[in-house]
């Protein structure tokens, strides 16, 4: 069995909180819109929608740009693919669009749950004396409504809300504040996250080890130049 380590820092969002399937969410309000959509089915609209979703987040400027409203940004996202669109759909105006993007996101904030056996394995590591912390990106009203509604403050010993310190991953400080506010050094110190740059690469920079949450199963990518030290698919197995 592996020695656990002095510290873990952890990611929040698809690591330890599970929004579900983003693509299922879209297909579902999809539904609702059968009629604007036209001769699109709404899994075809779930799926392409799905797709400019990957492309948009995968600029890592854009990214950091708009995590913090991400609200504005799913409009944005959405009003640009309905409007490539209308041609076809002359329905799939830009009101349509910001209801759209807006049931989704109101859809989206509602899955948000625990994944099987996450803070369990949080209490657990607390018994153990592993020092804890959370270090999240993101708007800090969104961040810390989570960290408040799913009552996980007293459970670390520092909550890092991006928003809320004006750094956050990769930046350097998003891992070295961390550290020395735990106390503790890179050697003795993993980050477990579902972000392959954040939680993998970045971290390992620093001496960190990176654990990756594959949450979906999927795999690493092919020719992926990421190398986690250790692959997961659910924060329980810190403790197999």
């Amino acid at each position: 069995m592996e020695v656990l380590p002095a510290a873990i820092l952890f990611d929040l969002d698809d690591t330890i909180l599970s929004f579900g399937s983003r693509q299922q969410s879209l297909t579902l309000v999809a539904e609702k819109y059968k009629a604007e959509l036209g001769s699109m089915t709404p899994e075809k609209a779930g799926c392409e929608i799905e797709r400019a979703f990957v492309e948009f987040w995968a600029d890592e400027v854009r990214h950091k740009a708009w995590r913090f409203n991400l609200l504005d940004s799913r409009i944005l996202i959405v009003s640009e693919i309905f409007a490539a669109w209308r041609e076809f759909a002359p329905a799939l105006t830009p009101e349509v669009a910001k209801e759209f993007a807006t049931e989704f996101s109101n859809h989206r904030d509602a899955q948000a749950r625990f994944f099987p056996g996450a803070l369990e394995t949080i209490d657990e590591l607390r018994r153990r004396n592993v020092r804890l912390a959370l270090v999240t990106n993101g708007a800090a009203d969104v961040q810390r409504k989570k960290v408040e509604g799913f009552d996980l403050a007293h459970r670390f010993d520092l909550i890092q809300i991006e928003g809320e310190m004006g750094f956050g991953k990769p930046e350097s400080r998003a891992y070295t504040y961390a550290m020395t506010t735990l106390g503790v050094e890179p050697h003795e110190t993993w980050m477990v996250g579902d972000n392959l740059e954040w939680e993998v690469a970045a971290p390992q920079r620093h001496g960190i080890k990176g654990i990756w949450n594959d949450h979906l199963s999927r795999g690493l990518p092919p020719e992926s130049p990421y190398k986690p030290d250790r692959i997961i698919r659910q924060i329980s197995e810190l403790l197999a």
